[in-house]
């Protein structure tokens, strides 16, 4: 696939969401497109640790003779071999990665963290650039959809395990020398770049990813205290429940290296929290041009599950391609 910083084309049905305005006197509203990724019947496909204080490269091929991670976490074959509590993840070993029966490894957290590799492939033709950070890995599902339409991929994760499973799955996919995997904590690299604004090897990181942690399978239960009894709805997902950092800390931090931002979040996240996100953004963009005040929110379908949300933030966000 070519890469490159042409951007594609946008597809989706957009609306706008007049209950998020904030300041109706200077700032448009937020968008919101739906997106639908066709899903299939699985059976139908091809077959946090001690953190650094500063990030470092995995160790070289001469380290490690190969990519190869086997044996670092079980490869599961067969249902009777998956733990109970991972068992309904197991049925979607193929909507995660389509190569899984080539030997792709998950470590427990990532069996539930992953995004689904046609999920995970459409937001990587939206984030279409030359240099991209993935700022939480984990086994390497976005990191190997990037490579695919990125020219370079900084993978980070604060977990070696974890960071090495993803190599050792990009290598599957036949992207891993597209990928630096950086060892790492994602505050503590950006906050080497804070007034460069560009990485070890001289590039400008033109888009970040952010998909921090939920908190695990338990993010659907919220932390609403006075849900009615009878509530079909999953209680609000509120940016405060983002870990390591408060949400919008976390934007704040990435926003001081690039306006073009993609935030991976839970289908039920409160949509007020992700339109302050713009009213609390700087008034200039790293370029010093102005900063239009809207963010586009893609809901992830996959067929009539809606499974995240991913908003779009500067010149990734549809009717702000200039400000790329």
């Amino acid at each position: 696939m070519a890469k490159g910083k042409s951007r594609p084309n946008f597809t989706g049905v957009s609306r706008f969401l007049d209950a998020l305005k904030t300041d109706t006197e200077s700032a448009p509203p937020s968008q919101i497109s739906d997106s639908t990724v066709k899903e299939t019947d699985d059976d139908s496909r091809p077959t946090k640790k001690q953190k650094t204080d500063a990030p470092k490269l995995l160790p070289s091929d001469s380290a490690y003779q190969s990519y190869d991670a086997t044996g670092l976490v079980p490869f599961y074959t067969e249902f009777s071999q998956v733990p109970e509590d991972l068992k309904k993840y197991f049925f979607q070993r193929r909507r995660y990665f389509s190569l899984y029966d080539n030997g792709c490894l998950l470590d427990r957290v990532g069996w539930y963290s992953i995004t689904p590799e046609l999920i995970a492939n459409q937001i990587a033709e939206r984030c279409r650039c030359d240099t991209i950070v993935d700022a939480f890995c984990g086994v390497g599902g976005n990191a190997i959809a990037f490579a695919q339409t990125c020219e370079h991929v900084i993978a980070i994760d604060n977990d070696e395990t974890r960071l090495r499973l993803a190599r050792h799955n990009a290598a599957i996919y036949g992207v891993a020398d597209r990928i630096e995997f950086v060892l790492g904590d994602f505050i503590q690299f950006a906050k080497t770049l804070f007034g460069r604004g560009e990485t070890r090897q001289g590039r400008a990181v033109d888009v970040i990813f952010l998909s921090p942690p939920w908190g695990g399978p338990s993010y659907l239960h919220g932390t609403i205290q006075n849900l009615p009894s009878d509530a079909s709805e999953h209680p609000e997902f509120r940016l405060s429940d983002v870990t390591p950092v408060h949400g919008l800390e976390l934007f704040k931090l990435a926003e001081r290296i690039t306006p073009n931002i993609a935030y991976y979040l839970p289908r039920n996240t409160n949509l007020q929290d992700v339109s302050d996100l713009v009213t609390n953004a700087g008034a200039c963009n790293a370029k010093g041009k102005e900063k239009a005040r809207m963010v586009e929110v893609e809901e992830e379908w996959m067929g009539e599950k809606l499974k995240a949300l991913t908003c779009y933030f500067g010149g990734l966000a549809r009717g702000q391609e200039d400000l790329f």
